[in-house]
């Protein structure tokens, strides 16, 4: 190989944030949370300047005085999020974090991409790719979520438009989401409807592109209907498939190009 070649192979200095996101250690967002709290290093010394950059190559990061290289490979799988389950890697509080059920232990950096309530359940993805995750959080990406909500009271045609139109909420309109009633024998109904269908009651499916705090429970509020149960089931391309609560599989190379694609 030329000289000329191995310089245009060669990785150009990248900001610090970034690289920590590429090596899975964090989002780009956590990534300069550890960086403005002292816990970053380069060449041994600490790096708390957001604007910092690194030539991988070249320089040594560590994140508390571990090492951080460029990984070639990343990990993508989903978990079937139980009730009662915060979505965080820890909590200071010893609460019950999605943590402990996915195995972070055997894929080092590995993180939620975005954050379902604790009362929600479905579909969570986690990777070790940061720059993936920017992408899909990122508000130009529109990367649809449905979700299934079990909520007091029927909607009525009027008060499903109004969804389909946007709705206001006390941080601005929400985009237009598709939405339709679900009969309480559809599959898609079955893990929000505890046992048997509650008298008074009704099953919404609805899909957003945006990521507001308590978004779908807000813009049901918003037509007067309080959430009662909410599950994720897609995410952009991903379907939750093949996995019971409380459990996690690695995703499908046909899964993994559809999601880098999205």
């Amino acid at each position: 190989m030329s000289a000329g070649n191995e310089a245009e192979e060669r990785i150009v200095p990248m900001r610090l944030q970034r690289f920590l996101a590429r090596a899975g250690v964090a989002s780009r967002r956590g990534s300069e949370n550890l960086m403005t709290a002292g816990r970053v290093t380069v060449n041994g010394v600490v790096v708390t300047e957001l604007g910092s950059k690194v030539d991988p190559l070249v320089d040594e990061v560590a994140v508390d005085g571990k090492v951080v290289r460029l990984s070639d490979g990343h990990v993508y799988l989903m978990l079937n999020k139980p009730r009662g389950y915060l979505t965080t890697m820890t909590d200071p509080y010893g609460r019950a974090c999605v943590a402990s059920i996915v195995p972070a232990d055997s894929y080092p950096g590995l993180f939620p991409v975005g954050r379902l309530d604790t009362d929600t359940t479905g579909l969570l993805l986690f990777t070790t790719n940061g720059d993936l995750a920017h992408h899909l959080l990122h508000p130009s990406t529109h990367v649809w979520k449905h979700y299934v909500a079990l909520v007091r009271g029927v909607p009525t045609a009027a008060q499903l438009e109004r969804l389909r139109k946007g709705v206001p909420l006390d941080d601005g309109m929400s985009a237009p989401a598709e939405v339709r009633l679900l009969s309480p024998d559809e599959e898609a109904a079955v893990p929000v409807i505890p046992e048997g269908m509650p008298y008074g009651h009704a099953v919404v499916g609805l899909s957003i592109h945006e990521g507001k705090k308590h978004q779908v429970k807000r813009m049901l509020a918003a037509v007067g209907h309080e959430v009662v149960r909410l599950h994720r089931d897609e995410f952009g391309p991903l379907v939750l498939s093949g996995v019971q609560p409380g459990c996690w599989r690695l995703l499908s190379d046909d899964e993994r190009r559809a999601l880098e694609s999205a």
